[in-house]
C-alpha cells in the first residue's frame, strides 16, 4: 500500500483532475444519470466534496436526519449538496485540494478509493475515458480487500 504522503498526493491529483473535467461540462451533462443508483453526475460530484468539508457537528446532524442510517445519510447529504450551482460544486472540490480532513472512521485510503471509483462513475456516464494511475488503483484494490465496511462475504 502507498505511504500516507503518496496517498494524499494522489488524492490531490484526482481532486484537481476531476474538477477540471467537471468544469468542462455543459448543463445537460451535469444531469446525466450514473450507475450509482439514482445519482446524476452532479450528485456524485457533490458527494466527493462532503467528507473533507463537513465538520463533526455537520456529520452528526446529517446522521440524525437520516435516523442513523449510514447509507441514507450519504445519499441524502449528496443530493442536498447537489442542489448547489455547478460552479460551486467545482469550487468546493477545488477548495479541498490539500485538505487532510477525513470522514469519521476512515483512513486516507478511503478518499482515494472514493475519487477513483466515483471518477469512473462520472466518466462512464459521460462516455469519457478517465485514466487511473496504476499505483493508486493498486492501493484502492488492496484497501477494498481489507475493508470491514461495507461488509464483505469473505473473511
Amino acid at each position: 500500500m502507498l505511504d500516507t504522503d503518496e496517498l494524499w498526493r494522489f488524492v490531490d491529483q484526482e481532486r484537481a483532475s476531476l474538477a477540471d473535467l467537471l468544469e468542462s461540462l455543459d448543463p445537460q451533462e451535469w444531469q446525466t444519470r450514473t450507475r450509482c443508483g439514482d445519482w446524476r453526475v452532479r450528485d456524485v460530484a457533490a458527494h466527493l466534496t462532503i467528507a473533507a468539508r463537513f465538520s463533526g457537528g455537520q456529520a452528526v446532524r446529517e446522521m440524525l436526519r437520516a435516523r442513523g442510517n449510514w447509507n441514507r445519510m450519504i445519499h441524502d447529504s449528496a443530493v442536498r449538496e447537489a442542489g448547489l450551482p455547478t460552479a460551486e460544486i467545482v469550487a468546493n472540490l477545488r477548495a479541498i485540494i490539500g485538505s487532510r480532513r477525513l470522514a469519521p472512521t476512515t483512513s486516507p485510503h478511503e478518499p482515494l478509493l472514493d475519487l477513483l471509483v466515483h471518477g469512473q462513475d462520472i466518466a462512464l456516464a459521460l462516455g469519457r475515458r478517465r485514466p487511473v494511475p496504476p499505483a493508486a488503483a493498486r492501493d484502492a484494490a488492496e484497501r477494498v480487500w481489507t475493508m470491514r465496511f461495507p461488509p464483505r462475504p469473505w473473511p
